[in-house]
């Protein structure tokens, strides 16, 4: 199987997110960058989206799914979201970058990057 990489980058979602009590009652931004495993040869010689990993479809399972939540933390949303990619999408390997964009003062944004699964 030929290893390559479907991406999604800044993805941006807004959500409630965050441990202080004035994050609990606002929205903020995030942003995300996907990478996924994916064997593109089949899609390639086809043309037909049905044998390719559909980012379209990951990326709004990924605003579906963000949109409702609300967790404390980067690091919990960060796995449940790889953990729907790997599910749903049948992806064997996924590296996911989530900043939560102007969280620090000074800073454009801070976050965690998670990968996953066998490249």
């Amino acid at each position: 199987m030929a290893l390559d990489i479907v991406f999604i980058e800044d993805l941006r979602i807004d959500t409630i997110i965050g441990i202080y009590d004035w994050e609990r009652e606002v929205r903020q931004t995030i942003a995300l960058d996907i990478e996924m495993a994916a064997d593109n040869t089949r899609p390639a010689s086809t043309e037909d989206i049905d044998d390719a990993l559909n980012y379209k479809a990951v990326a709004k399972r990924m605003i579906s799914f963000t949109e409702k939540s609300q967790f404390q933390l980067v690091e919990t949303l960060a796995e449940r979201l790889v953990e729907i990619i790997m599910n749903e999408f049948d992806v064997p390997w996924c590296r996911l970058k989530l900043s939560k964009l102007g969280a620090v003062t000074g800073s454009r944004s801070v976050g965690v990057i998670i990968e996953r699964g066998q490249r």
